[in-house]
């Protein structure tokens, strides 16, 4: 696969090697958009029912599982607290975190039987990271033979995932996270692109995955508006997106105020959307001919024209817009003509894709940190106190079932095959048939 691969063309190649029925290689699965062609995947489990295997994974991390072939990984991180940190004033609260150990863990698909237990790295004193968050909130990215693991400026890891060898590592990258890294890694071609959003530094790099060279680096160069002098409204956590807008190969990377596209080639800068806000984390989507993206903190949801995605992005690219229910944390996801999304608070809502009407709005169970995904037919929803509402997706609201399982939901689920693979706060499960 070459560099220029537009995302359909990527799901193309993704299919012919087996990704795309059968795997989850990334955040959002093998289309990066949370659609899964499985076509007899469950809806119904509960902790004695339909779960293949449970296995405990230590530590503390939010990363969503990834697979290929007949493995599993996930990354996590144990952390040594102090038991009197010093006090602070000003800026996030001292870091009651004094050594960080940092984890890749790759499991047996059809068992459950971790195969690895790698300890890529130990961070002493690391910098701060909010308790809602973890040093392993990325997700990898896996393919044959290589795992490509991120933590944020903690550093960016390549695994060799038959031998446990670490291939090469990054841990030069520096960026002042304010409450943890949450970025994931995104591979396309021959290339590892990164997104560092920090409170001091804000930047993109993009890497050889062969070796880890930097390839090209760009500066955000973002005008913020007036805010903390500790730069809290700089920060974001978004995942960069491979699309074709307009016939032009973009990387497009969210940010706080704007979202920026460049050249996936050499990182020159192609435009800029201003759309305030801060903390994005969502990955754009593309779908029905527009570009999906929010803005963050400020709650927007937008759908963009690409024909006019150019230079400082003019009000008209904006084909529609929604500020009603929109989720900061979980991203949308779009099914034919249908857009839906879980709001950070629970509330759930279908909007027509095309125009942004609203078809229905309803309130699930609890908070949501989790992205939906898509399998024939339904929109699976998992919430922070570990309950999954699986929805039709359709424009009338009809709610299939109600599953739970023992802690809580911060990773968004993966499909591959007939199986989801769901991540608690401690556990990873394959449901499915035994």
């Amino acid at each position: 696969m070459r560099t220029r691969l537009s995302l359909a063309t990527l799901a193309l190649a993704f299919a012919s090697l087996s990704f795309a029925a059968d795997s989850w290689p990334g955040f959002r699965g093998p289309t990066a958009d949370g659609h899964s062609p499985s076509k007899n995947p469950p809806t119904k489990w509960g902790e004695k029912e339909n779960v293949a295997w449970k296995t405990e994974i230590h530590g503390k991390g939010w990363s969503s599982p990834v697979v290929l072939g007949d493995q599993v990984w996930v990354t996590t991180s144990d952390e040594v607290l102090d038991p009197a940190p010093p006090k602070k004033k000003g800026g996030p609260p001292a870091n009651p975190v004094k050594e960080v150990s940092l984890f890749a863990v790759g499991l047996d698909r059809k068992t459950g039987k971790v195969l690895h237990d790698l300890k890529l790295d130990s961070v002493q004193n690391p910098q701060y990271c909010h308790p809602f968050n973890t040093y392993a909130s990325g997700t990898p990215f896996l393919e044959e033979g290589r795992l490509y693991a991120h933590f944020g400026s903690l550093g960016t890891f390549c695994i060799d995932t038959h031998t446990g060898k670490t291939l090469w590592e990054r841990l030069d990258f520096k960026c002042d996270h304010f409450r943890g890294p949450g970025s994931s890694v995104a591979v396309y071609g021959d290339l590892v692109y990164l997104i560092f959003d920090g409170a001091d530094l804000q930047y993109v790099v993009a890497l050889d995955k062969k070796t880890g060279e930097t390839k090209w680096k760009a500066d955000r160069k973002i005008k913020y508006g007036p805010g903390p002098a500790d730069g809290d409204h700089k920060k974001a956590y978004a995942t960069p997106a491979l699309l074709k807008l307009a016939g032009k190969d973009s990387l497009v990377c969210p940010s706080a105020e704007c979202t920026i596209a460049y050249d996936p080639k050499s990182g020159a800068e192609q435009w800029r959307f201003a759309h305030g806000g801060m903390n994005g984390s969502l990955r754009p989507v593309l779908a029905n001919g527009l570009l999906y993206a929010t803005s963050g903190s400020s709650g927007k949801l937008f759908a963009l024209k690409p024909d006019v995605l150019k230079g400082e992005v003019p009000k008209d690219a904006v084909a529609w817009q929604a500020a009603k229910g929109v989720s900061v944390r979980p991203s949308p996801i779009v099914v034919s003509n249908l857009l839906f999304m879980a709001a950070d608070n629970g509330v759930a809502t279908c909007l027509d894709a095309t125009s942004g009407k609203p078809h229905w709005t309803e309130r699930l169970d609890g908070e949501f940190s989790a992205s939906p995904v898509y399998a024939n037919g339904n929109v699976y929803f998992c919430n922070q106190i570990g309950k999954t509402f699986v929805v039709k997706a359709a424009a009338s609201y009809e709610l299939l079932a109600e599953n739970r399982l023992d802690g809580g939901f911060m990773a968004s689920p993966a499909i591959a095959g007939d199986e989801l693979l769901l991540r608690t706060k401690t556990h990873l499960y394959a449901i499915g048939k035994k």
